[in-house]
C-alpha cells in the first residue's frame, strides 16, 4: 500500500459532497482516485471540487460496481441511499476493499446476517462512520461510566428528534431517498445515532447484547399538513399517503438486564436533539439540558429546583474529559457536525494504516442497522415483542 490510501467514494448528494469538502479532502493520508453516483451532474460537480482543493481530478463513473472492482481503489467510502448500504458493502468486502459505510438502517434481518457472514468469510475490514459515537458528551459520559460515576448503568435513552419535513417534502427536487422511505415504511428507520453511543455505554457486543424490542409508531399527520402549507400545488404529493408514523418508541432489553428507549420524530414542528441520556444507581446524565446528577454531591439536593443546574457538564469536563477529546481540543477541532465527523472518518484511516480492529465493526453495524427491521416488524404486529438475532453467535460473552 503507497504512503496514501487510494480510496474512492460512492454517493455525492449531500452527504457525500459535505464530507468530501471537510473532512476527506482534508486528511493528509488519503487520496480519492474515483468516485460514483447515479447522477452524472454530481459526479463531475464532485469531481471539479476534488480537483480544486487536491490538485489532481478523479476518475467518475455512474456505475458503482465498476468502482468497487477497480484495481486503482484500495478503500470504499459509501454515502449513498440507505437501501444500498449493505449490499454495497458486501460487494467491496469480496472485492477485497476496506470499507466505510454511512448510517441507516436495514431493509431485512437477512441482510444483515449476509454482511456478517460476507466479513467472516473474508475477513475484508468495515466500519459504520456513525460519527455520533465521537460526540464530547458521549464521549465524557462513556468515560465516567467506564471510572464508575454512574454505578451500575439501568436505563439508556436517545432519539433522532429533528424536523426533517422540508428534506422529505421536496426529495422529489432534490433527488434524497428519505421520501420514498417515508411513503412506503412505517418503522426506526435511523436509529445508530442514538443507539451507538448507547450501545458503548453498555458494553454491546462485549459483554452484553440485545434481546428483545418492541416498538410502536403513532399515526402520519405531520407531512400532510406541512406540505398543505408549503407546498399546496403538488397535488400528488399531498395526496399521497405517507406511512411513516410522526413519532415511533421503541423499547430494547437487554442481557444483562438493562432497558433501552428510542426515539424517531423527524415530521413534526420541534428543536433537534438526540436526547442521550444515561441513568445509573450513582449518576444520570441529560443531554437536553446538559446536566449530570451525581448521588451525595451538593447539588443533589435541589433535584426539586434542577433548572438552575442546567449546563453543569461543563464543570466536569476537566476532571472527566474523554482523552480523546483532550488531544482533540489541543490539536484544533476540525468540521462536520461539531467535530465528529473529523473523529469517526480518523479511525477508520488509522485502523486501514495501522491493521488493527476497526472500532465499530460489522457485528455493531449489522446489530444497530438491525434495529429498523426488527421495529417495522413489531409496529406491523401492533407492538409485539421481537427477538433481536445474535449477530456475534455467541461470541458477545467473551468478545
Amino acid at each position: 500500500m503507497s504512503d496514501k490510501i487510494k480510496m474512492g467514494l460512492i454517493g455525492l448528494g449531500c452527504r457525500g459532497n459535505a464530507l468530501l469538502k471537510d473532512v476527506f479532502l482534508s486528511h493528509p493520508d488519503v487520496e480519492f482516485v474515483m468516485i460514483s453516483d447515479s447522477y452524472e451532474d454530481r459526479c463531475k460537480e464532485a469531481a471539479d471540487m476534488i480537483e480544486k482543493m487536491s490538485g489532481k481530478r478523479p476518475e467518475y463513473t455512474m456505475d458503482a460496481q465498476e468502482l468497487i472492482c477497480s484495481d486503482k481503489v484500495e478503500a470504499v467510502v459509501i454515502c449513498s441511499a440507505w437501501e444500498t448500504h449493505i449490499q454495497f458493502s458486501i460487494d467491496a468486502m469480496k472485492a477485497g476493499k476496506y470499507v466505510a459505510c454511512e448510517v441507516g438502517g436495514a431493509y431485512s434481518i437477512r441482510e444483515c446476517w449476509k454482511l456478517v457472514e460476507t466479513y467472516e468469510e473474508t475477513k475484508t475490514p468495515i466500519m459504520m462512520l456513525e460519527n455520533c459515537c465521537y460526540g464530547r458528551d458521549e464521549m465524557m459520559v462513556l468515560n465516567m461510566v467506564k471510572e464508575g460515576i454512574f454505578g451500575e448503568v439501568v436505563h439508556c435513552a436517545g432519539g433522532y428528534m429533528h424536523d426533517l419535513r422540508d428534506e422529505v417534502g421536496y426529495g422529489e427536487e432534490n433527488r434524497h431517498y428519505r421520501l420514498r422511505n417515508y411513503i412506503h415504511r412505517n418503522t426506526e428507520n435511523y436509529p445508530t445515532h442514538e443507539l451507538g453511543p448507547i450501545a458503548k455505554v453498555l458494553d454491546i457486543n462485549h459483554g452484553n447484547r440485545m434481546m428483545t424490542l418492541t416498538s410502536m409508531a403513532s399515526r402520519a399527520a405531520g407531512m400532510k399538513e406541512y406540505l398543505k402549507k408549503e407546498k399546496a400545488e403538488d397535488t400528488a404529493l399531498l395526496n399521497t399517503t405517507f406511512q411513516q408514523g410522526d413519532i415511533v418508541s421503541t423499547t430494547i432489553r437487554c442481557a444483562n438486564g438493562e432497558t433501552i428507549s428510542l426515539t424517531l420524530d423527524t415530521t413534526l414542528p420541534r428543536y433537534y436533539s438526540r436526547g442521550f441520556t444515561v441513568q445509573g444507581t450513582k449518576a444520570m446524565y441529560n443531554e437536553e439540558n446538559e446536566s449530570l446528577f451525581i448521588d451525595g454531591e451538593e447539588h443533589a439536593k435541589d433535584h426539586f429546583e434542577w433548572k438552575k443546574h442546567w449546563g453543569n457538564v461543563e464543570q466536569y469536563r476537566e476532571q472527566y474529559e474523554h482523552p480523546t477529546w483532550k488531544e482533540y481540543l489541543k490539536d484544533g477541532v476540525k468540521k462536520g457536525h461539531d467535530g465528529m465527523d473529523w473523529l469517526v472518518f480518523c479511525e477508520f484511516v488509522k485502523g486501514i494504516k495501522n491493521k488493527t480492529p476497526m472500532p465499530i465493526d460489522v457485528y455493531d453495524m449489522a446489530a444497530w442497522m438491525s434495529i429498523s427491521a426488527l421495529a417495522e416488524e413489531s409496529i406491523a404486529l401492533g407492538g409485539q415483542a421481537v427477538a433481536v438475532p445474535d449477530f456475534t453467535n455467541g461470541g458477545w460473552m467473551s468478545r
